[in-house]
């Protein structure tokens, strides 16, 4: 074994025995082989200089592509400044919150954090350290079910496949039963929820814009849920919430979702941060913590670690979750990004984002070859039926440099002519008028 590898053969047998996985490798079968075992041809001495133009010289073979593609991750404008600003001493403090003497400029920010999500939620408390928007959904059903003293869950099926398997893997080692409401016209149907709903459920978790990409409407939703005792958790891209009804408008008890949309890089798929809003009535619940201002022994403003979750402190088949770490350095680049642009900036930004997937959606539907298929409004992602073959399709805008749209056949069956498309404020009107044309070459 290498020094730096804590475990053993024998550790590595007994956990592959224990999740029932053959060997290692089997734990990478989603990844498809020709990414696997490839010689990147590393010399065996190079100076750091010298092994770093030989990876960049290798990187420079990858093609990238304009996405058009979300499905989670949206390919938004990052401001350069945010990448100079996170690196400032002021802001990288010493120590983590726990010793607020020593980490003023951490404390700062993440209460900065909280507040600006609270604003845009309609929530009393935000906190920090969600890992992402699937976790900190499961995070929220964790709440939900230690709060209702309950072990089920709703999920409707028109939040993200890729969030529900999340929930899927979390409950199961908590012992919670998730089950699936159904949809109608591409949103959560409320007649399904009034049938399934029972008190033996500790609530219901969905998603807007869903997955999709049409806005939902929850009119009705409260009061089944409060007729049985459950608890309302809404999954919201935080984008759009200068433009959307806002989950405390819908009677959210939790309100969660994904930060990446606020100037985070795509950076193939992490890291992320989720955001975790509740009530004053269920803050005790919540997992991570909360920082909270107050004043110094010379009267000067201090920021503080307000409320933390018992969860690093008891053992863990106790512990209502187990966060013990924090995504604070995204916390950071997401409340530059929102004080950066400001209240007018993020409405202007994600309006462009609406434009431009509006416009898109509209020359779609001028060829023959598109139709629509769900009556709901969207917001920069929406379906469309398809009569052109998906992989003849994709493999034609590959070869023009653009990524996407996402068949929705890879998550469902039934859905084999459907295929999504995400459009951004970073898409020009000719990336754009490129991308119909491409496709009307192909009807």
């Amino acid at each position: 074994m290498f020094k730096y590898l804590p475990h053993t053969h024998d550790d590595i047998k007994a956990m592959l025995e224990r999740i029932g996985v053959k060997d290692i490798d089997a734990l990478f079968a989603e990844i498809p082989k020709s990414l696997l075992n490839k010689d990147i041809d590393i010399p065996s001495s190079m100076s750091e200089l010298e092994i770093f133009d030989h990876m960049n010289g290798l990187a420079n073979m990858n093609k990238p592509l304009v996405p058009f593609i979300g499905a989670g991750a949206y390919d938004h404008y990052t401001p350069s400044i945010i990448r100079h600003l996170i690196e400032r001493q002021e802001f990288l403090t010493a120590y983590t919150p726990y010793q607020p003497e020593i980490s003023q400029g951490t404390l700062q920010y993440i209460f900065e954090f909280q507040s600006m999500i609270t604003q845009l939620t309609g929530m009393d408390v935000s906190n920090a350290s969600m890992y992402d928007g699937s976790t900190a959904t499961a995070e929220a059903m964790f709440m939900a079910c230690s709060q209702r003293r309950k072990d089920k869950i709703l999920v409707s099926k028109t939040v993200n496949p890729n969030i529900t398997e999340v929930i899927k893997t979390y409950a199961k080692y908590k012992g919670i039963e998730v089950t699936l409401i159904d949809e109608k016209d591409g949103i959560t149907d409320l007649e399904s929820l009034k049938k399934t709903m029972s008190e033996d459920y500790a609530g219901l978790i969905v998603q807007t814009p869903n997955f999709y990409g049409n806005i939902e409407n929850y009119t009705g939703f409260k009061e089944v849920l409060e007729n049985h005792k459950g608890m309302f958790i809404i999954n919201q891209d935080p984008s759009t919430l200068g433009h959307l009804k806002t989950p405390r408008a819908w009677g959210a008890d939790i309100a969660v979702g994904d930060c990446q949309t606020l100037g985070v890089p795509l950076s193939f798929g992490g890291p992320y941060i989720g955001y975790m809003a509740t009530t004053t009535k269920y803050m005790r619940k919540m997992p991570g913590r909360i920082c909270g201002v107050t004043k110094d022994t010379d009267g000067k403003r201090a920021f503080v670690l307000t409320l933390q979750a018992r969860e690093q402190h008891i053992r863990r088949e106790k512990a209502n979750s187990n966060i013990c770490s924090n995504q604070s350095l995204l916390a950071l680049f997401v409340t530059i990004y929102m004080a950066l642009l400001g209240k007018k900036g993020v409405y202007e930004v994600q309006q462009r984002s609406i434009d431009n997937a509006h416009y898109l959606e509209e020359n779609l539907l001028k060829l023959p070859s598109f139709e629509k298929v769900y009556p709901q409004p969207f917001f920069k992602e929406f379906t469309l039926r398809t009569s052109l073959d998906i992989d003849t399709m994709l493999k034609a805008l590959e070869e023009k440099g653009y990524l996407g749209p996402l068949p929705q056949r890879r998550f469902n069956a039934d859905k084999e002519n459907l295929v999504t498309f995400a459009v951004t404020e970073k898409r020009s009107k000719a990336q754009i008028d490129e991308f119909v044309r491409i496709l009307g070459g192909l009807s």
